[in-house]
């Protein structure tokens, strides 16, 4: 496969439609050298993208987190995303918004009178971890934690919250896994590097708080789903010391939707009635 930045096709940047190879920016764009970027990752199923306008909403909310408006209102960015997924003649594809602070009259820490710009792209892509999805997830536990909200903006979608993810999916890649968990800074488990994360005991489930990482849309949607099946939810602080009695484990995200967990660190997990039910249901959901 050819490299992102070589590929035919149209992106929309700044209100516009424009050729593949030509949606660039310049080297001097504020958020290439201080994080100042927001974006949404979604999935379109049979030409509809799933929770696209709830999607379009939380991009405009992390760029006021950011104290970076994004100059487009929902509707223009639902129809922008519209946009790319017909010129590129897609019906099932990933979509990635991405707003950011650009080149202007600041190159400093401060940015206030630098432009705030938005491209909108998309493609297909398969499966986010692979063969995992039938045999379940390997995961690393990362030396890295998730941050206090009083450091960073945790219900903001920012680029700048992945820093740690990259290196921790690093470290884990090199030792044959397919991501890795963090704790967050009080030392309860938090997240995947890119999805949330749920955990299976007694027919109950269990998963973190949203108080120190972002609330993600699919993670609202499943638990909607465990509802819907009258299976008792727990969102609480855990320990890690309880994932040695946890049963089940799956992960969700707009990428991975609902990924099966085998394994997280010296902790096993089977992939269960309950997960299959859930990752197959989530397929349905999407669809209709």
């Amino acid at each position: 496969m050819t490299g992102y930045d070589d590929r035919d096709g149209k992106i929309w940047m700044d209100g516009k439609l424009v050729d593949w190879r030509a949606a660039n920016v310049h080297i001097l764009s504020h958020a290439l050298h201080y994080a100042s970027s927001v974006f949404e990752g979604e999935r379109c199923y049979d030409g509809k993208i799933f929770l696209s306008r709830k999607h379009s909403e939380r991009l405009l909310n992390s760029g006021n987190l950011l104290d970076m408006p994004i100059p487009y209102s929902v509707d223009e960015i639902e129809a922008a995303k519209q946009a790319v997924v017909a010129a590129n003649g897609l019906t099932n594809a990933y979509v990635r918004a991405v707003a950011w602070r650009g080149a202007g009259e600041d190159m400093g820490v401060s940015s206030a009178r630098n432009p705030v710009r938005m491209a909108v792209a998309a493609w297909e892509w398969g499966d986010y971890y692979g063969d995992a999805k039938m045999k379940g997830a390997k995961l690393d536990v990362a030396k890295w934690k998730r941050p206090s909200p009083e450091t960073i903006p945790t219900a903001a979608k920012a680029a700048g919250l992945y820093m740690i993810c990259t290196m921790s999916k690093h470290v884990a890649e090199a030792k044959g896994c397919s991501d890795a968990m963090f704790l967050d800074y009080r030392g309860y488990v938090a997240e995947a590097t890119g999805a949330n994360i749920f955990f299976v005991r007694d027919g109950e489930v269990h998963t973190p708080l949203t108080d120190a990482i972002l609330n993600g849309l699919t993670r609202q949607t499943v638990i909607g789903m465990l509802k819907d099946r009258q299976v008792k939810v727990h969102e609480r602080h855990i320990e890690p010391s309880e994932l040695e009695s946890m049963e089940q484990c799956w992960l969700t995200g707009s990428a991975a939707e609902v990924t099966p967990v085998g394994q997280i660190g010296d902790w096993n997990f089977e992939v269960g009635a309950l997960t299959k039910d859930i990752a197959q249901g989530y397929e349905k959901v999407v669809r209709s």
